[in-house]
């Protein structure tokens, strides 16, 4: 698929950066979305011209049609939406991104199973009492990012499912550019997994802190996209020592188990399941209703989906959405688009 790059991305489309958002200097708006459009202009070397939100045709077709919400709905005294112009500006940005030279990857260290990452220059403990870099990425399942002028000490951490072009290599380094932080970046080699040459991104989920839903889109054609589904969602919520935000940001989904068992809080004993996680970063799933023990048998719905942020990072559905997704959006080739 050729795509030429963006010339002019609009302010709302740096909600897709939303993850990045305290780790880029504060420089007004304009200037930080000009930082995106000269890194991606200088990945493919042409002009600048490209789609814009305007010319993203959005048409409900939906394959899973179960849960789904007007596009403005009630919810206690106010009303919630699903932000179709947000998503149009990010699907522009995602059609952009991507043109025949690119050499796709993703960052990779669930579980720390790459090995811990190094500290960086300057790191602080955050309220769970963990390292982060100052920018508030926390360093377990996280990747080093090393600068090119120092490749001994990394400067920041990368998010686990953080996608990149991958620009070259340098002996036991890869050289990359982050696709939503941009600038670039060296990564040890074990960190980094490259992606299929043949990778097109025509699967994105969207979901939305704010207004708890879940919106997924296939591509049909240059600037063609249906909606597949729209559903509630729960999301996860800011409580130490255990749960935590579901990070803002563009993932890679990166894999998927069927029941995505899960450990009772501060212990190792199990605590249950959860049907249909797809994962795209750290511990992150989008999946179905949880099943805790001594119960077996999976839940379709609960009350809670679509109310406030309550899940410890994951993205919790109604289990036959999760399913759906889980069938339907393939591994590493959909995009996971957490906007507010």
């Amino acid at each position: 698929m050729k795509r030429k790059v963006i010339c002019c991305i609009c302010v709302g489309c740096l909600l897709l950066f939303g993850c990045e958002k305290r780790q880029m200097p504060d420089f007004p708006v304009s200037e930080k979305l000009g930082m995106m459009n000269d890194m991606l202009s200088r990945i493919e070397g042409r002009g600048s011209s490209g789609l814009t939100f305007s010319d993203i045709e959005l048409t409900k077709d939906l394959l899973y049609d179960r849960y789904t919400p007007e596009d403005i709905y009630p919810y206690g005294d106010t009303v919630r939406s699903f932000k179709w112009e947000t998503m149009r500006k990010c699907l522009a940005f995602i059609e952009n991104m991507q043109h025949d030279t690119v050499r796709w990857a993703v960052l990779c260290n669930y579980k720390n199973r790459n090995q811990e990452a190094p500290l960086v220059h300057k790191y602080v403990r955050n309220e769970y009492g963990r390292v982060s870099d100052t920018l508030g990425v926390e360093r377990y399942q996280s990747v080093p990012l090393y600068r090119p002028s120092d490749m001994e000490v990394p400067e920041r951490y990368g998010r686990d499912g953080s996608l990149v072009y991958l620009q070259g290599e340098d002996g036991d380094f890869f050289h990359v550019i982050p696709v939503t932080i941009g600038g670039d970046w060296f990564v040890p080699r074990r960190y980094v997994k490259r992606l299929s040459p043949d990778t097109e991104f025509h699967h994105v989920i969207f979901v939305d802190r704010k207004d708890q839903n879940i919106a997924t889109m296939e591509r049909m054609g240059e600037g063609k996209w249906a909606v597949r589904s729209m559903n509630p969602a729960t999301t996860g919520v800011h409580r130490p020592p255990y749960a935590q935000e579901t990070p803002l940001g563009m993932f890679l989904l990166q894999e998927k188990k069927a029941r995505m068992v899960f450990l009772k809080d501060g212990g190792s004993a199990t605590g249950g399941y959860a049907p249909y996680a797809s994962r795209f970063t750290n511990g992150a799933y989008v999946h179905g209703v949880p099943v805790n023990v001594p119960q077996t048998a999976m839940i379709e719905y609960s009350w809670s989906l679509g109310t406030v942020p309550r899940s410890h990072m994951c993205v919790r559905n109604a289990t036959s959405h999760a399913k759906f997704i889980f069938d339907y959006m393939p591994a590493e080739a959909t995009l996971v688009v957490i906007i507010e």
